[in-house]
């Protein structure tokens, strides 16, 4: 077929900069694809183009994708332009598939039987507990595991080295080399390797084996890559030995849209491409097809924040059909509005977050209401974090006052300065004189500082059982010393929010502690919604996906982003690593949007982010002088300010 009959057939709908990617065959490309610029239909015309003009065979092409979910959503798509024949001689693989025949293949070469892959999560997540106890002399939470999951995932994605990993763990407070090793071990001598060996031990064979290397290049003599900004570093590691140096590597990506950092992704591949990859030619897709023109403009002024970047800008092809929605409201009061919303949401319509915990208390609500919704994988992590679990022991033990098991975890948290000496001592006279442990400070001699502590808490304790859960949980956090343990360990405080919200609906602290649990229940067990509309996710689960109208939620300082960076110059290359990749989180949130984005601003409460993409907020600022204030109502179906 030729070009030309190729290009009427197929291809006569796209652009210039998409028909330029798709005919670039041939040495290493890089293809900066900005959000809505269409790539998966460049990628899979690039595909056609490549067998029916260039002659190339498809056995010879090895299409990358980031999850499974996507390999067979571009080989469906290829099959409805292309048919099913061609479809099936080609691969689509992820890059564990790809790392798993590397090590098959190498296995039959020598004779010997490959680890088997350890894929039950809980069996990881029991043996990473054990190691856990070992090391820690402690249980772990199943926050704890989520953790330490993903920082042994981020250290061998990242190739990082014994010193790296101890200096990783000082920055989580963890002992991570030692259970780091520990698993290892035990994986080794039970001939076991998770999905990070996987790759690992195949980057190990190609590098080792010639054999094998020439083998593998042989068979892929193009190497096409999706969603490259979210490969790490291991990955793009195995990627670049395959294709060589100066191979048919065609790499799809936008290092804006990097935003998976925690899994050790890398986007320092794609800014350093052309230094790489010999020959290499740099294309860009800055068309955005999907939102409105205010939205596109808006986020590409914010975006150019970021430093380590490719020169680039996002363009709008739509019109500025309407303006982005900046509401101001009390952050306790953007429930409310959002339940208003769900009741009756104008096409497909989504609730945005950083994170998982920021939706709670609008489940709760909605919940409570009987109202539909749908939402997008949950964690549970927030019901066994440290902060939640302690704010629920403290609850418990003002209605179990001699229980030695719950004050143990707590009395250092409450800033009595209480040593641990001591309150083993308060458990035993307690014991002994069948009292409270608090009451039991009267049977031991302590400084008269630490006794009138103890005291002050035994009366927080008694008044507590006769509050609401909401007061009760303020008197924890402000006037019980925990809000000072927290501030003292540089441990955010949004979680007490959360649980304060939640509490708000609750008459008694039994109910309280009854509805996390109804709550966790609730999320575990949680299924698609027939009769909802409106849609709660993470922007990381958002990822890929485009919705009439987006409703951005909890962007302030602390909580998104987690940290702000005052003054870059200063800042260490990890800390501003970390705020350009928030701010990426950020960008991604708001290209979701293709009509309507709605962003809620907290009065009292800053957001650098939102300065950032309303500008005008920093003259709003200024304008409170003049007694200008400006209210959003939540039930104004048009959604215009009020003054």
């Amino acid at each position: 077929m030729t070009e030309t009959d190729f290009i009427e057939k197929y291809a006569s709908k796209l652009n210039d900069q998409q028909l330029e990617a798709v005919k670039t065959v041939n040495g290493p490309v890089l293809l900066l694809a900005v959000p809505g610029s269409g790539k998966t239909t460049v990628l899979v015309n690039r595909l056609g183009y490549m067998i029916y003009t260039q002659g190339i065979a498809p056995e010879n092409i090895l299409t990358l994708t980031y999850t499974v979910a996507a390999t067979k959503d571009m080989s469906e798509r290829f099959k409805r332009i292309f048919g099913d024949e061609l479809a099936d001689r080609l691969e689509f693989r992820t890059i564990n598939g790809i790392c798993a025949k590397i090590i098959a293949y190498y296995g039959r070469m020598i004779g010997k039987t490959a680890f088997e892959l350890c894929s039950d999560e809980k069996e990881t997540a029991k043996l990473l507990s054990n190691i856990y106890v070992q090391v820690t002399r402690d249980y772990p939470t199943e926050s704890d595991i989520k953790t330490l999951r993903t920082l042994i995932t981020y250290c061998k994605n990242m190739s990082l080295t014994s010193d790296e990993i101890k200096k990783l763990g000082k920055e989580n407070d963890l002992e991570l080399l030692k259970i780091y090793e520990g698993y290892n071990t035990y994986l080794k001598n039970n001939s076991l390797m998770d999905y990070d060996d996987q790759m690992v031990y195949a980057y190990k064979i190609l590098k080792g084996s010639k054999v094998v290397l020439q083998y593998f290049q042989n068979q892929y003599q193009y190497i096409c890559v999706d969603e490259a900004q979210d490969t790490s570093k291991i990955q793009h590691m195995i990627i670049s030995i395959l294709a060589g140096a100066g191979g048919n590597l065609f790499m799809v990506g936008d290092e804006d849209q990097s935003i998976y950092g925690f899994r050790a992704a890398y986007p320092d591949a794609l800014l350093n491409f052309e230094r790489e990859h010999i020959g290499a030619k740099v294309l860009v897709m800055d068309k955005n097809y999907r939102s409105n023109g205010a939205i596109v403009q808006a986020a590409d002024s914010f975006i150019q924040h970021n430093k380590d970047r490719h020169k680039k800008h996002i363009c709008a092809i739509r019109e500025s059909k309407s303006e982005i929605n900046f509401v101001s409201i009390e952050r306790d009061k953007q429930y409310n509005y959002l339940k208003e919303v769900a009741k009756n949401p104008k096409g497909k319509t989504a609730v945005l977050y950083r994170d998982n915990e920021s939706v709670i208390p609008l489940v709760d609500i909605l919940d409570r209401e009987g109202i539909p919704y749908n939402i997008k994988n949950m964690d549970m992590t927030f019901f066994s974090n440290r902060v939640v679990l302690d704010i629920v022991n403290i609850l418990r033990f003002a209605f179990v006052p001699m229980d030695e098991e719950i004050f143990m975890k707590i009395y250092y948290k409450l800033q009595a300065y209480i040593s641990k000496s001591v309150a083993m001592d308060m458990c035993m006279q307690a014991e002994i004189h069948h009292t409270g442990i608090l009451d039991a400070a009267e049977f031991i001699e302590l400084n008269p500082y630490v006794l009138g502590n103890c005291r002050s808490l035994r009366t927080h304790f008694k008044n507590m059982t006769k509050e609401s859960p909401y007061k009760a949980i303020k008197r924890i956090e402000n006037y019980m010393g925990y809000g000072e343990y927290l501030a003292n360990n540089n441990i955010d405080a949004n979680k007490i929010f959360i649980l304060k919200m939640i509490a708000k609906k609750e008459k008694d602290i039994p109910g309280f502690l009854n509805r996390l649990t109804e709550l966790r229940q609730l999320l575990l067990e949680q299924e698609a919604s027939q009769g909802g509309r409106i849609i709660l996710s993470t922007i990381h689960s958002s990822k890929g996906l485009e919705y009439d109208s987006v409703y951005l939620i909890d962007a302030i300082n602390g909580v998104f982003p987690n940290k702000v960076v005052r003054n870059m110059e200063k800042a260490t290359p990890q800390e501003k690593s970390d705020y350009e990749e928030e701010r990426r989180i950020f960008y991604v949130g708001i290209t979701r949007a293709k009509d309507n984005l709605t962003v809620f601003k907290y009065k009292n409460m800053p957001s650098t982010f939102i300065k950032e993409l309303n500008p005008a907020s920093k003259a709003e600022a200024k304008a409170n002088t003049t007694k200008k204030e400006y209210h959003y109502s939540p039930f104004a179906a048009a959604g215009r300010y009020k003054k």
